[in-house]
């Protein structure tokens, strides 16, 4: 009886994540979670609680979802933007940011006969606080439309490509002749006909030209170390972009709105560009057939955004004091010692935030 009694006196003892409040029953599994959660000061974060999530749409969910956080989504209702999702002092400083927050859609190129533009894309001041972490390179936004090749028309041929600075200038723009025969020129969603293609650019050119502009006359080996003076690329798949003009370009230097893990679903697929500029921009496009120039200052504008968040930096920003990089021969022990804010202060983000290509770089 007496050990029955003293049994029931026990607490239950939960071990609590400081940064996305699961609980767990012992500390060994809080500290697995920590290993593999990659929690940061980059992380959407509600502006209520404080609770950190894996992307804004796992956020969006907690504010404003089917089940939302009772206290935090009506505070949030009350002085939160529903597109950039931040919480505000007060419902008039809300009111006066919407004003700048909700973007208005792009005036299209459409598919008149345009020519080339080509135009002198000279190097940006260094000392433009938007360019401060790349120094002269800054970002470009590119975004390319195919056709279909092949018997079946299933084979991907860059048709057209746009090309913008972050002051959503138009830079370049052209259409590119495929290297074999168009099959299908997917009228519906292009808008071209042969007659687009007919004088086009051949590829090969077009590619040397994209190439010239980011490279920046930077040589190919500061590009692939650090970047150097050569320029951000902005887009959305890139990789497919990239593959349809048979061009490389070092994998650091490219910032993708299908692929940065805060702008994706929760189970981390891509969402579209259409979904992404009407959920934290604001209006639509593609609305008919796309065009490249409205893409391209979409995702710049969604790139830019992205970037402007205020985070604070990691406590710890080299990879030794990351708990993955703990030795194994002390790590269970050690960490078992240690509270869950200091598992927390130990963890760090698994992705490159765009926030940091404002802060300046390391000297190489």
């Amino acid at each position: 009886m007496d050990a029955e009694a003293d049994s029931t006196q026990i607490p239950n003892i939960r071990h609590k994540c400081p940064a996305c409040y699961k609980q767990f029953k012992k500390k060994e599994h809080l500290t697995e979670h920590m290993k593999t959660s990659n929690h940061s000061v980059h992380q959407p974060a509600c502006g209520v609680c404080q609770k950190h999530c894996k992307s804004f749409e796992s956020l969006r969910e907690h504010l404003t979802g089917p089940l939302p956080k009772g206290v935090c989504s009506k505070i949030f209702s009350q002085r939160g933007c529903q597109l950039c999702l931040v919480l505000f002092d007060s419902p008039g400083s809300l009111v006066s940011h919407r004003e700048t927050c909700r973007l208005s859609a792009p005036t299209r190129l459409g598919t008149r006969e345009l020519p080339c533009i080509d135009s002198q894309f000279d190097c940006l001041d260094s000392s433009d606080e938007n360019h401060a972490g790349w120094g002269p390179g800054g970002a470009v936004g590119m975004d390319c439309e195919m056709v279909g090749g092949g018997s079946d028309g299933s084979l991907e041929l860059c048709a057209r490509v746009c090309l913008v600075d972050e002051d959503e200038n138009l830079i370049f723009h052209s259409y590119v002749q495929p290297q074999i025969p168009v099959t299908n020129y997917r009228y519906d969603i292009t808008g071209l006909t042969e007659e687009h293609l007919r004088n086009a650019m051949p590829l090969y050119e077009v590619r040397e030209k994209i190439l010239q502009m980011l490279y920046n006359g930077e040589s190919i080996g500061k590009v692939r170390l650090n970047g150097g003076k050569a320029r951000l690329l902005v887009g959305h798949d890139l990789a497919h972009d990239l593959d349809c003009l048979k061009m490389n370009y070092p994998d650091h230097m490219l910032r993708d709105t299908a692929k940065y893990r805060p702008l994706m679903k929760t189970n981390f697929v891509s969402h579209s560009l259409k979904y992404l500029t009407r959920t934290y921009l604001g209006y639509d496009i593609q609305s008919g057939t796309h065009d490249p120039y409205e893409d391209c200052i979409s995702v710049m504008r969604l790139y830019k955004r992205i970037r402007a968040q205020i985070h604070p930096e990691e406590a710890h920003e080299t990879p030794s004091h990351n708990i993955v990089c703990v030795p194994d021969s002390w790590r269970s022990r050690e960490l078992e010692n240690l509270t869950p804010d200091q598992l927390y202060a130990m963890s760090k983000s698994d992705y490159k935030c765009w926030c940091l290509d404002l802060r300046p770089r390391l000297a190489s």
